[in-house]
């Protein structure tokens, strides 16, 4: 199975572009023009800097764009910029088996290996994997400003 080297990110705007008509439309579109295993990421706005004026995205709004993508046929569809594990990780699409857990950016559990096939049921699942996760993850830094006046 070729790799997916594209990606669909969605921003939800609330109020924007979070309706279950946009989210319904949008979803089929990728799956009918790009596939079902373009991986779609549903991620949360936050208001800074200079859009301080609009609420942030709730995660129940995310977690409603995903069950509209995966209905549609999206195999991998993903919450993002919030903690969601049940929405950030990815699963088998053929047996629903946890292939691999995350919460924002922690690797919490790892069950496919580098062919990637789901260990229940061999179903191989998009992508390209190794036989382990990496070391990388979470690599925020506190920053003290007073040190840098």
């Amino acid at each position: 199975m070729k790799p997916s080297v594209v990606r669909a990110y969605h921003l939800a705007d609330p109020g924007e572009n979070d309706s279950d008509t946009e989210l319904e439309a949008m979803t089929q579109w990728v799956v009918e023009k790009l596939g079902p295993d373009v991986p779609m990421h549903f991620t949360a706005f936050h208001p800074d800097w200079k859009m301080t004026d609009k609420p942030p995205t709730p995660v129940t709004t995310l977690q409603r764009a995903r069950a509209i993508a995966i209905k549609n046929g999206v195999r991998y569809a993903y919450t993002g910029n919030v903690h969601d594990e049940s929405g950030g990780s990815t699963y088998c699409h053929q047996c629903g088996t946890k292939l691999i857990g995350r919460d924002w950016y922690v690797i919490t559990e790892w069950r496919i290996g580098k062919a990637g096939q789901c260990p229940n049921c061999s179903t191989t699942c998009a992508g390209v994997f190794e036989e382990r996760p990496g070391d990388w993850g979470a690599k925020r830094q506190p920053v003290h400003l007073k040190a840098h006046a």
